[in-house]
């Protein structure tokens, strides 16, 4: 075979414009790509966008637009792209079908930095388990139980199932129900019970207390008591007026009663 180097050149000089214009849509391209990217992040820094989720935006655009610059590239050097799409969709529906669950914690975790349903330091309850939201991941939210253990919820789950925020309202209802026997002074127990109220600072006024007789049960007088407290008092006006009533019914002559049955004997004669 004989070398022509008219021939090489022909030949030569479409593919070297191709390569060059390849190579200088994929700078600019990437040039491009990347100016975008930090518009993204600008823009949703101003929009008080959670750091977490900026960071995640900003990484899945810049991949979607680099795939994008490659592809375009290697279309202008005569690659057949037609066929390493439909290999690449391939893969990924394969890839999708394998991570079902991935993706749909994925997705959760997408849709809970966006709509904020809750944010790190706030007391949920969900999926059976109650405690601080310490860190929201992309695929898993991270508590704290009050005993200090570490629980990781799949974000999935959390995004589509039902969920209790403690932290949202700035108060929050103590209910208790009071037993008391029958023949004890019901006024009597209201008396003690506005006292013990009265006497706790942290228990709001308004909404004002509220106390009923509830329930005449099989062997007590059920008296129910609601009052509003801030959110962080809770817990400790809720056993601070249960310690109270214990020692206080006592001396008021109020006695708390205890579970019992009447048994009537018959005599066959």
């Amino acid at each position: 075979m004989e070398f022509n180097a008219a021939e090489l050149t022909a030949l030569a000089i479409p593919y070297g414009i191709k390569l060059v214009s390849a190579l200088v849509t994929l700078l600019v391209g990437l040039f491009i790509a990347n100016m975008l990217v930090s518009l993204t992040k600008k823009l949703l820094n101003k929009g008080a966008v959670d750091p977490s989720l900026t960071s995640f935006l900003g990484s899945m655009v810049a991949i979607l637009l680099k795939v994008m610059v490659y592809i375009t590239a290697l279309g202008m050097l005569g690659v057949e792209m037609t066929s390493f799409i439909a290999i690449l969709g391939a893969a990924g529906l394969a890839v999708g079908l394998a991570l079902s669950g991935t993706l749909q914690n994925f997705a959760g975790g997408v849709m809970i930095l966006f709509f904020k349903p809750y944010k790190v330091g706030d007391v949920i309850e969900a999926q059976g388990y109650t405690g601080a939201v310490k860190e929201i991941q992309i695929f898993v939210t991270i508590l704290t139980t009050p005993d200090n253990k570490t629980v990781l919820i799949p974000n999935g789950p959390l995004a589509t199932g039902s969920m209790i925020n403690y932290s949202t309202q700035e108060t929050r209802r103590v209910d208790w129900e009071f037993g008391i026997s029958y023949g004890d002074d019901v006024d009597k127990a209201y008396e003690v019970l506005n006292k013990l109220i009265a006497a706790d600072e942290r228990i709001l006024k308004d909404p004002a207390p509220f106390m009923a007789l509830k329930t005449l049960a099989d062997s007590s007088v059920n008296i129910v008591v609601r009052v509003w407290v801030n959110a962080p008092d809770y817990w400790g006006v809720f056993f601070k007026m249960n310690e109270d009533v214990y020692k206080t019914f006592g001396d008021a002559g109020l006695s708390f009663p205890f579970p019992q049955m009447d048994v009537h004997v018959s005599k066959e004669t």
